[in-house]
């Protein structure tokens, strides 16, 4: 009895078994065919996006849209060295422009220098001309610049450091372009002789061996006469002692 249920049981069971296969099949083939659908399932996509890196990268605007395309401007940001490189190069275009400057200026600034060195040269020939051509006093008066400043100094020809008698006359007759020997004894026979005191003219030489000035009018001499006068005015009688001549050299 017991072996009879049991057979009813296991019978029951393959049974069972068998309904719930033949029902659970065709759902899963349908599934695999067409999708599995029910009231409360979503339907089936199967649109598949081809081109992803096109979408992304759209950039197409509604024309109802309020928003407006821009460029992105991104400032590089330079190195270190190449701001470095970029100062560089400006300070020497800097310093080679203020050289040119500078040299543009030194050279208008030599010109202008030049321009005047020769004006002052054609003036001081043309003021020497006129003087030696208009008297012979003329050379008491540019003698007369040294009285009581150049002092005297022996065998000396500078009116700075100081000359001596002939020195001085030397001096004075080569400003008119007149060439004097160097002695006060050579200087006694040079030009024309004038046969007194009475005779002579301003800008006479009065010599002998041992001294040398030039006549000034009225009795008087302009000469470098010891160290301790210098450069002034005597008397003819009081700068010779001894005889003298007087020389027209003008």
């Amino acid at each position: 009895m017991k072996s009879t249920r049991k057979h009813i049981v296991i019978l029951a069971t393959v049974a069972v078994a068998g309904s719930l296969l033949s029902f659970t099949a065709p759902m899963a083939n349908a599934a695999d065919k067409d999708g599995v659908t029910s009231s409360r399932s979503f339907p089936k996509v199967n649109q598949t996006k081809k081109d992803l890196l096109a979408e992304s990268t759209s950039v197409s605007v509604e024309s109802s849209s309020k928003w407006s395309l821009g460029t992105m401007s991104v400032p590089k940001t330079k190195s270190t060295a190449e701001q470095a490189a970029e100062q560089a190069a400006q300070e020497r275009a800097e310093a080679a422009a203020a050289a040119a400057a500078e040299a543009a200026e030194q050279s208008a600034a030599a010109s202008r220098s030049e321009t005047r060195s020769e004006s002052t040269s054609t003036a001081s020939a043309s003021a020497t001309a006129t003087t030696v051509s208009a008297s012979s006093s003329a050379v008491v008066s540019y003698a007369n610049q040294f009285v009581g400043i150049s002092p005297y100094v022996y065998g000396g020809t500078s009116p700075t450091t100081g000359w001596d008698c002939s020195g001085f006359t030397q001096y004075v007759f080569a400003h008119f372009g007149i060439s004097l020997p160097r002695t006060s004894g050579a200087q006694a026979s040079v030009g024309t002789a004038v046969a007194s005191l009475a005779d002579a003219q301003p800008g006479d030489l009065i010599a002998n061996s041992t001294h040398v000035g030039i006549y000034a009018g009225g009795g008087m001499v302009v000469n470098a006469l010891k160290p301790s006068v210098g450069t002034a005015y005597s008397s003819v009688a009081t700068s010779f002692t001894g005889g003298y001549s007087i020389r027209r050299v003008l």
